[in-house]
């Protein structure tokens, strides 16, 4: 990588962006150039968000979840997902072609311009917008929290070395939610719900994060994966336990009897692999790690299921 090169990106005004890219007449993109910028195409983080919110929703529910409730955080949890790897792709613009591993995003390419990018950003909040509509008061106050932590998260990477942190809170943001659709508030279950989320969340993100550390070391961007340095793989153990601690209590809690501790000892396991995946800390091992969390996202729909529908 030549260093002449990598100045041309990072050197542009970050502050001049939107208004540059909303006055810019660009040619179109293709469908699939959009589809890639919103991720349609790698669906993992997209599955990561919506196993714990659907089971966040059963939790809540008792039972089997009323099934308009199931259709809008689903597609909320797309289109939202979706917004997010939009904006987060217009923050990372002048970086992402300095990493192997972003350096065919559209906006790096100029398959999707500046402009096209932040028109399908807006698209996607309105459509967003539309879904809150169905649901109450509280509700729709807790979504803008949540639209602001998703805004914010890929900016967070230029300040701090925990944005994974912010991205944990996005994330899990549908799990409180789940319960306040449900006229039930944000009581003490969707808490630790959250905040187990919330570890497991910055435990996976930090994998994910180790797959770009060489190069967003070069780039300037900050991660947890960074700051935990040669301590990474017991930092994300330790995450993960709290994780598993704070889920065992929120059985607890709602007086669940045996399925959801199963799910919770395959999650052990599951997390115990990642372990032995990311031992050497290739960017192939990582990053197979991170997709191993649809696994652990799968288990606890499942158990939480199996729990209070049987």
């Amino acid at each position: 990588m030549e260093v002449r090169w990598l100045n041309q990106y990072t050197a542009c005004p970050e502050s001049l962006g939107f208004f540059d890219a909303l006055t810019t007449n660009t040619s179109s993109a293709s469908l699939d150039d959009y589809l890639r910028l919103m991720r349609l195409d790698r669906p993992v983080g997209t599955l990561l968000l919506l196993w714990p919110t659907l089971a966040a929703l059963a939790m809540a529910a008792g039972d089997f979840p009323p099934l308009e409730l199931i259709i809008i955080f689903t597609v909320g949890t797309f289109v939202m997902r979706s917004a997010g790897c939009v904006i987060n792709d217009y923050a990372d613009r002048h970086v992402d072609g300095a990493v192997k591993r972003t350096k065919d995003r559209p906006l790096v390419t100029g398959a999707v311009s500046e402009r096209q990018a932040l028109q399908l950003f807006a698209g996607l909040l309105a459509s967003a917008g539309l879904l809150i509509l169905f649901l109450n008061t509280t509700t729709k106050l807790l979504a803008v929290g949540g639209l602001a932590l998703a805004v914010t998260y890929p900016f967070m990477k230029r300040y701090t070395h925990l944005p994974q942190v912010v991205l944990g809170a996005a994330f899990s943001w549908g799990i409180l939610m789940a319960w306040s659709a449900q006229d039930l508030g944000v009581p003490a279950q969707a808490v630790l719900l959250f905040v187990g989320s919330l570890f497991w969340i910055v435990a996976y993100d930090t994998q994910y994060a180790m797959v770009d550390r060489d190069d967003d070391l070069i780039v300037g961007i900050k991660s947890t994966a960074i700051l935990f340095g040669e301590l990474d793989r017991f930092m994300i153990a330790v995450l993960q336990t709290l994780a598993l601690g704070t889920w065992f209590l929120l059985g607890v809690n709602l007086n669940y009897q045996g399925a959801f501790f199963v799910g919770l000892i395959i999650i052990t396991g599951l997390f115990a692999y990642q372990q032995t995946l990311i031992r050497d800390r290739s960017r192939d091992g990582c990053f197979a790690a991170f997709k191993n969390n649809i696994w652990v996202g799968v288990t606890l729909l499942a158990a939480t299921l199996i729990e209070v529908v049987l």
